[in-house]
């Protein structure tokens, strides 16, 4: 299934999702086996040294990924690669953002961002995707 056309340049929309609650990191949590305390008990995370509790990285990670994916499908996708720049707090509210970067008959690359409400960017990635 090729996506409709795209060019290099083209942004592919944004998504807004937010504010993040204890509530998301622990059914985050659940999903994913990561039930480090810090995430979801605030006395926990003060004791880490952290003024409140924040999600994992991979949550922002794969809201990135879901967004890049509701677009051009989880099965055409065959690369992401992540980086962790931020924490994501509760409270934050995320926009996730992508860019085509490279177009081929066969082929398309995306960089995408999430951004917390404050301007700081939490995630990049690229994610490629192959069509048949």
């Amino acid at each position: 299934m090729n996506p409709a056309p795209v060019e290099v340049g083209q942004s592919i929309g944004s998504r807004v999702i937010g504010p993040i609650t204890v509530t998301d990191i622990v059914r985050y949590a659940g999903a994913s086996g990561d039930f480090a305390p810090m995430h979801h008990d605030e006395s926990a995370a003060r004791a880490f040294g952290f003024s409140s509790t924040f999600s994992m990285g991979m949550f922002p990670a794969g809201l990135l990924a879901t967004f890049a994916t509701d677009r051009f499908g989880p099965s055409a996708l065959r690369r992401y690669a992540i980086r962790f720049r931020e924490k994501t707090w509760v409270g934050d509210v995320l926009t996730m953002t992508g860019t085509v970067v490279r177009v081929s008959p066969s082929d398309l690359a995306v960089e995408l961002s999430a951004t917390r409400n404050d301007g700081t960017v939490v995630v990049t990635a690229i994610a490629e995707f192959a069509f048949d």
